[in-house]
């Protein structure tokens, strides 16, 4: 009959509110310790993390979902035309408009999960 050698892993501490925005380091700590991988690990996935959403929305369909969190997409602004428009700070006055190429621009919308975290 074979014995176990192997401990139990201990139950992490529950994950304390932080005051203010946590550091990269410090986020790194807490997952690494509360799932029992090393910094390094927990570095990688970033990582790997950042590497996928970057190709999924510059070359793939332009949109990433984090399951349960968050959605990430590129929105394409069009062009916009130079030209005389009211200025909104003096009634009455117009103010000249330079024109602005088209370009594309990164939007995250929560998702029901992150929405009922705060809720």
């Amino acid at each position: 009959m074979a014995k176990k050698t192997a401990k139990a892993a201990a139950k992490p501490a529950k994950i304390a509110p932080s005051k203010k925005q946590r550091t990269k380091s410090e986020i790194y700590n807490v997952i690494a310790e509360h799932n029992g991988i090393s910094r390094k690990q927990v570095a990688g996935v970033f990582d790997t993390l950042g590497n996928l959403i970057a190709a999924d929305l510059a070359k793939g369909g332009g949109v990433f979902a984090v399951p349960g969190m968050m959605k990430i997409f590129v929105k394409h602004k069009p062009a916009t035309k130079a030209g005389m428009k009211p200025n909104p700070f003096k009634p009455g006055e117009m103010m000249e408009v330079k024109a602005k190429p088209a370009s594309k621009v990164v939007k995250v919308r929560p998702m029901k999960g992150l929405k009922a975290m705060v809720a």
